[in-house]
């Protein structure tokens, strides 16, 4: 496969702001995009499928196949786009930043919300699951891609401008997400507990608050990061970031589909004792899915398709 090209410490030129015309090279991928990754976006497919047909896998066993797939999904894009060592720094970012905040709120409650993991999610290191620590990267990475598509400027430039605008827009995206799946893994699931509730399904607001401050210090930092290096992504030309905006769509899809198993129990309670019905909770997640994840991605694919008709004229 053609190799990502990677200057890492040329000055980044002020032109090539547009990731979709990004720098091409002799040697073209086909329009289908990288098979690989395509093999990965099914066996993520196939992660959440087995969440919701009846199996004998243990759910762990699917947790860690749906994290891993994600991971493997953004550690294999990702050397397309930025190169090995520019995803392997990114990785490190989110294990770094994401373990160390998500520690600090297991013991004092900030930013997050009191709350503590159970047996779902696996070995821990210290308070943090290893699974939820690797959970950052795969879904941060593609929420990534979808705000360099939206905000329509490549990655960050020298101006302070550059800097922030792709944290911002890509941290709301990666919080539609979480939205969309928190109230469903605590409060129907129980892989973590919320000590005191919470008005969104079991879940208090200020998880999302903290979410969003935990993921804008992971892009801040990958983004100062790239601030000084010239990235000469792979030529797969369009292809591969449709399948970057494919795979954040196949995880809305995946959350609607939670709705079609009969819930079991119909009603839980969260640690308050106030009581849920489960089909509103996947009614919800299913709504914030279509309507708030399911705009990013259309807006994303939007500005492919734009881009491939300016291009035609």
């Amino acid at each position: 496969m053609t190799e990502t090209l990677a200057a890492e410490d040329s000055p980044a030129p002020a032109a090539a702001k547009d990731p979709v015309r990004a720098p091409t090279a002799v040697v073209r991928r086909p329009s289908c995009g990288d098979p690989v990754l395509w093999l990965i976006v099914a066996v993520y497919v196939g992660a959440r499928l087995l969440e919701i047909l009846p199996n004998p896998v243990p759910r762990m066993a699917i947790v860690a196949l749906d994290v891993l797939s994600a991971m493997a999904f953004a550690l294999v894009h990702g050397a397309r786009e930025y190169g090995l060592r520019g995803i392997l720094r990114y990785i490190g970012i989110c294990i770094v930043v994401g373990n160390l905040i998500e520690n600090v709120g297991v013991m004092t409650g900030i930013p997050f919300g009191r709350y503590y993991f159970v047996e779902l999610m696996g070995p821990k290191l210290f308070n943090v699951p290893i699974l939820l620590g690797l959970a950052y990267i795969g879904m941060s990475y593609v929420s990534w891609m979808l705000a360099r598509l939206i905000a329509g400027s490549g990655d960050p430039g020298n101006g302070e401008a550059g800097l922030l605008n792709l944290p911002i827009v890509a941290s709301f995206i990666m919080v539609a997400w979480d939205l969309a799946q928190d109230p469903v893994w605590s409060t129907v699931l129980r892989g973590w507990v919320w000590n005191d509730g919470g008005p969104w399904f079991g879940v208090p607001v200020s998880n999302y608050f903290g979410w969003y401050l935990t993921v804008f210090i992971v892009y801040l930092l990958f983004a100062a990061s790239l601030r000084r290096r010239v990235i000469v992504p792979a030529p797969s030309g369009r292809a591969n970031w449709r399948l970057a905006v494919v795979f954040y769509a196949v995880c809305a899809a995946a959350n609607v589909l939670q709705r079609i198993p009969a819930p079991n129990p119909a009603i839980v309670a969260d640690p308050t004792g106030k009581l849920w019905r489960v089909a509103d909770i996947t009614g919800a997640s299913a709504l914030v899915s279509v309507f708030v994840m399911g705009a990013f991605a259309a807006m994303a694919w939007a500005r492919i398709a734009r881009t491939e008709a300016q291009a035609r004229d």
